[in-house]
């Protein structure tokens, strides 16, 4: 044989491998087709393809083994179970960009399933290889490894705080300053998974400087952004009066109650949930929001969404309406009541319906005068014949029996 036929063997080989890893990534692409290559042994053989020479099969094989792990929880563990994850990780900080992006993808798919694969990836040190990701200088090697620590953060407390120590906060921040909007969307949803789990989390996002960032983008054009953004102000506002105050100390109100009248539905609701997460606390946080036009803006935002899009703005006007006499009619004034009606009547959710008798029993509760408004806005007969009805829920009948004691304190 040779030399020449030797070399063309070779090529062949190499040809071939590419070729197989190309189709294969492409039928894992397509969901019809994940059950047939699992039945195949497809993992066992792509497994010696990501220890391959040729960088091109060894991103493509692994982009493979991203399809196949995003499908099921049962390909994600066998991509554990196949003792990928190790090489994957190590061989992070020597590859190209596109075997980053591709690496970052497959341990996104493998976390997302359970807590349980998450922590394999963190074992496994892929939290570690991901953060120093954040810092590369492709803004898509830095997308995918803040979507992949998202996805770690989101299941709980303990996972998110193995985030925090890895160092990913100060680089999640600085991806908010990235001129890529995809990739401040992702450092702003990652941020706001972080957040979500516990008071310390969250002062620990805020004390690198987040809120200032955040709220330099609630005006932004991009919609996906900006549902990031109030989504983890919100998630910062929920767990204390001291994080809501400084949300609002960095003034993002009233500014943010122009974006109760945006396009985007998710915007809207966004906005309205933060709006809720900070009246909540205390008397004088709800000042600040009805002083800014921002209970008006509530009642009209009612007025013009339906379903679980309602819920947070249903319970905001209730949160306000607890806190104080004054409150409650200022709730009153922006006519709340009437429009709390009319979501009673078209609501069909019992969920949705016994937080709008809470919000309503919230407003009645204070004096004669409150109760009086409710009484004359022909609310009781509705509450009666939901507390009547043998369908409504445990929930909602309890809900009922508050605000009908309005009654009896009108008469």
């Amino acid at each position: 044989m040779s030399q020449r036929q030797i070399i063309q063997a070779f090529e062949q080989y190499q040809k071939s491998r590419l070729q197989f890893v190309q189709t294969v990534s492409d039928l894992a692409s397509r969901p019809q087709n994940i059950e047939m290559l699992q039945n195949a042994g497809v993992m066992s053989l792509l497994r010696p393809l990501m220890l391959d020479v040729v960088p091109s099969i060894q991103q493509t094989a692994a982009l493979a083994l991203g399809h196949l792990a995003d499908h099921s929880d049962d390909l994600a563990e066998a991509v554990v179970k196949e003792d990928i994850l190790p090489h994957l990780i190590s061989s992070l900080a020597s590859q190209n960009n596109s075997y980053k992006k591709a690496a970052a993808f497959v341990l996104r798919a493998v976390a997302k399933h359970s807590p349980e694969l998450s922590q394999a990836v963190v074992a496994c040190g892929g939290v570690d290889a991901l953060v120093v990701c954040l810092s590369d200088f492709d803004p898509g090697v830095k997308e995918a490894a803040a979507w992949a620590l998202g996805f770690i953060a989101r299941h709980n407390a303990s996972l998110s705080q193995s985030v925090v120590d890895a160092g990913a906060i100060p680089q999640l921040v600085m991806c908010l300053l990235e001129p890529k909007v995809t990739v401040k969307r992702i450092a702003a949803s990652t941020l706001s998974d972080i957040c979500k789990h516990t008071p310390e989390l969250a002062q620990t996002v805020v004390e690198s400087g987040a809120i200032a960032h955040l709220a330099q983008m609630i005006l932004n054009p991009d919609a996906k952004l900006k549902r990031q953004v109030f989504s983890a102000l919100s998630q910062i506002s929920k767990h204390s009066i001291s994080l809501a105050e400084m949300v609002i100390e960095a003034e993002i109100f009233p500014a943010a109650v122009v974006c109760l009248r945006d396009q985007d539905e998710f915007v809207r609701k966004n906005v309205c949930t933060l709006m809720r997460e900070v009246v909540k606390h205390t008397p004088e946080l709800s000042q600040v929001i009805v002083n800014c036009g921002g209970m008006a803006a509530v009642v009209d935002y009612l007025g013009n969404c339906q379903g679980n899009l309602r819920l947070p703005g249903i319970m905001m006007l209730g949160y306000v309406a607890a806190h104080s006499e004054k409150l409650a009619m200022a709730v009153i004034l922006s006519k709340g009541v009437p429009q709390l009606s009319l979501c009673l009547s078209e609501e069909t959710e019992h969920h949705i319906k016994a937080a709008t008798v809470w919000s309503i029993g919230q407003i009645g509760q204070h004096t004669p005068e409150h109760a009086k408004v409710v009484a004359t806005a022909n609310l009781l007969p509705k509450l009666l014949e939901l507390y009547m009805d043998a369908c409504s829920s445990e929930d909602l009948q309890a809900k009922v029996r508050s605000p009908t004691q309005i009654k009896i304190r009108y008469d």
